[in-house]
């Protein structure tokens, strides 16, 4: 039934209830600690954490950028590339966008394939986008200043990226239509983006429009995935053929009701303010209460507005997923 409750909720009609889900697998630390309160050691996967707890289960495919030849960043924060020119980037070709990238995945993408056609999973595939991917190049602080020093090199990577891109989906495609799709990105932080909308559509929105043109004509919707407040960006997102963002932070002041209200159509993950979980029932439910008129507006999944820090104890976590539960039966009565 999770399929079924999400394209219902995707296609505002009224479910049985609104799908629990974890949308970004668990920190290793918090895995640890829950592990040491109670959590069975012998749980492996993110699967069989999701079945543990009763939440519903997705399986999300990420496809890889770099090849097996790539070099490593030296630090975090650093690129890959050290000539940030178009000559040094035609040197790094042959290591990144690797042409088999779906390949890696073919037996797992049609188990699963199978599961999401009994309709007992959700499957989604992510998309390295046209800022994450060329950041992930360049280093955070080169990949900033390109835009404008750099601009002839800025199209080739993400002409380079939406070709692969392409490729990807024709192939993902034959074996598994996935439920819906995703774009990172991180493009915000707490204040707002990281770059203008001016850059936006200079270097990045005619691929948005090509892609999102293909998946919509293929049933599958797209998000955006960008941590911060991107509530600026929502209608550029909009232009662009984008379906919906997430994980929506509260720390950063996203509002989303603000954005119901706005944008009616819009999908939102997530949205559930990470930083109450370890403050007891009445806080964990105060928290739904705020978020419920959006859970009942349709075109909505709560979940963690990312992922849930080892601050929260085992015995918190099994609280919230139990509220949370309660919740996503409450927002369809």
């Amino acid at each position: 039934m999770t399929r079924q409750y999400f394209k219902e909720t995707m296609a505002f009609e009224k479910p049985h209830r609104l799908p629990a889900i974890e949308w970004a697998s668990w920190w290793d630390k918090t895995i640890r600690r829950w592990q040491g309160e109670g959590l069975p050691k012998t749980l492996k996967t993110d699967t069989e954490i999701m079945a543990y707890f009763g939440l519903d289960i997705h399986k999300q495919f990420w496809i890889p950028t770099l090849g097996g030849t790539c070099p490593h960043p030296a630090s975090h924060g650093a690129g890959i590339l050290t000539d940030l020119t178009p000559k040094g980037y035609r040197e790094l070709r042959p290591h990144i966008l690797p042409t088999d990238a779906v390949k890696w995945f073919a037996e797992d993408i049609k188990t699963w394939a199978k599961q999401q056609q009994t309709g007992d999973a959700i499957v989604w595939l992510t998309l390295e986008g046209y800022f994450w991917f060329p950041r992930k190049l360049l280093g955070i602080e080169p990949h900033l200043y390109a835009f404008y020093d750099e601009p002839e090199l800025m199209h080739m990577i993400n002409e380079d990226l939406y070709q692969f891109h392409a490729r990807v989906l024709d192939e993902f495609f034959t074996w598994c239509t996935p439920d819906f799709m995703t774009f990172a990105e991180d493009m915000s932080y707490n204040h707002g983006p990281m770059l203008s909308k001016q850059t936006f559509d200079k270097f990045m929105l005619k691929h948005y429009i090509t892609m999102n043109d293909f998946c919509h004509a293929n049933g599958v919707k797209t998000l955006v995935d960008s941590d911060g407040d991107v509530t600026v960006m929502v209608p550029w997102f909009v232009q662009s053929g984008i379906d919906g963002v997430y994980p929506l932070e509260r720390q950063a002041n996203v509002d989303i009701a603000k954005i119901r209200r706005e944008y009616p159509e819009f999908i939102m993950l997530g949205g559930y303010d990470k930083m109450v979980m370890n403050k007891g029932e009445e806080a964990i439910r105060a928290e739904f209460e705020r978020i419920l008129p959006v859970m009942r507006s349709s075109r909505y999944i709560p979940s963690v507005d990312h992922q849930t820090p080892p601050g929260v104890s085992f015995e918190e976590y099994k609280l919230y997923v139990k509220i949370f539960k309660e919740y996503c039966e409450k927002a369809v009565k």
